[in-house]
C-alpha cells in the first residue's frame, strides 16, 4: 500500500469476539472499527490489526 495503511481481513471476524462480553463484533469499514453492541464499545483497527483492548476502545454514543 502506498499510504502506509493496511487493510483489515474480514475473515478475522470469524475468530474475534468482544473481550468484555464475548459477543459477536460488527465491522465498520468507514470508521475502521469493530463494534460490540453488547458492550457499547468500538475497537479500533490500526494498520489492519484490531486492537482488542477495552482501554483502547471508544464508547459508543447512546
Amino acid at each position: 500500500m502506498t499510504d502506509g495503511s493496511a487493510t483489515f481481513d474480514r475473515r478475522m471476524l470469524d475468530g474475534l469476539v468482544c473481550p468484555q462480553t464475548q459477543a459477536v463484533l460488527r465491522y465498520d469499514a468507514d470508521a475502521q472499527e469493530l463494534i460490540s453492541e453488547a458492550a457499547g464499545l468500538a475497537f479500533p483497527i490500526r494498520e489492519g490489526i484490531p486492537v482488542m483492548l477495552v482501554d483502547e476502545a471508544r464508547k459508543l454514543d447512546d
